[in-house]
């Protein structure tokens, strides 16, 4: 299948460099899709692909355009083929470039195969890469675990972001990820977290140029801190998982109102510039209605 819009190399190559004379550069975040065969629903009762569908046509509406959209993990619900062949089919009508990560409902051998053509993905072991030809470096960083719910930052994975972030020391990053390497308070999410955060968190440490952390996995918009430097859980943009705090609470899931995040850099301060979050409502909303009118 031809996939006009996942991040082609032509389509990052041909885009101009916004920023690099005072400018600013919007990164889309979409994560946790869940895709299934087509016809098929999550848990017997969520369409993920007419989720999916909505949250492309939100991205494409936005004015200012985001320059880059990224999928941190869970692109499909059971890792298959036809589950990418259709998640490939529902992200072609995107305008801007995506690059994206698997998660641990993901395979990344069919990860591999679906996107290898559209991102530089290393041809085995995890699929961690970046992407540069931004003034927002994009680092991708691959935590899962073949087989396993949890993700790790291995001593092979932290080697790695090291010597990464090492090779561009003076370019602002972004680093993204699917698990997060912090607890919620969501206890059945926290225990299939991201382990060795002790080790990412050591690294990120000596790299003042990371100015946040992306993450997905939880389906719920959470903000924190994690090694001194801002980091951020986007919300699925179908189904969300319960805020459910009582450490004995089940797992479950609700149908909040679907959303993303958008990650602005503006080249606005010394040495790397400013980073913040918005959290963008996908659907029809109320408004815009003016301050001025009067009662």
């Amino acid at each position: 299948m031809e996939n006009r819009r996942c991040s082609g190399s032509t389509q990052l190559d041909d885009r101009p460099v916004l920023g690099s004379d005072g400018g600013m550069m919007i990164v889309a975040q979409i994560t946790d899709t869940h895709i299934k065969p087509r016809g098929k629903l999550a848990y017997g009762r969520v369409d993920t692909a007419a989720f999916l569908t909505a949250a492309v046509a939100h991205i494409n509406s936005l004015d200012p355009m985001p320059d880059l959209v990224i999928l941190t993990g869970d692109v499909t619900d059971g890792g298959v083929a036809e589950e990418y062949d259709h998640a490939r089919e529902l992200l072609a009508p995107l305008q801007p470039p995506l690059i994206a990560l698997p998660g641990n409902h993901d395979r990344r051998e069919t990860f591999r195969d679906a996107f290898s053509t559209d991102m530089d993905l290393p041809q085995s072991g995890h699929l961690s890469y970046s992407e540069d030809r931004f003034p927002l470096r994009l680092v991708m960083l691959d935590d899962t675990v073949p087989g396993e719910r949890h993700g790790e930052v291995s001593a092979e994975l932290s080697a790695w972001l090291e010597q990464t972030l090492a090779a561009q020391p003076g370019k602002p990053t972004l680093l993204a990820m699917h698990h997060p390497p912090f607890t919620t308070g969501i206890t059945h999410m926290d225990v299939q977290n991201c382990r060795g955060a002790e080790g990412l968190s050591a690294v990120l440490t000596q790299h003042p140029q990371v100015l946040g952390l992306a993450c997905g996995h939880v389906h719920r918009n959470i903000l924190t801190a994690f090694a001194g430097k801002p980091a951020s859980i986007c919300p699925s943009q179908a189904h969300a998982v319960s805020l459910a705090l009582a450490p004995d609470a089940p797992s479950s899931y609700h149908m909040d109102p679907p959303s993303l995040h958008l990650h602005i850099w503006r080249d606005d301060a010394a040495p790397f510039g400013s980073l913040l979050t918005h959290q963008s409502f996908i659907g029809a909303i109320d408004g815009p209605h003016s301050f001025a009118v009067k009662a």
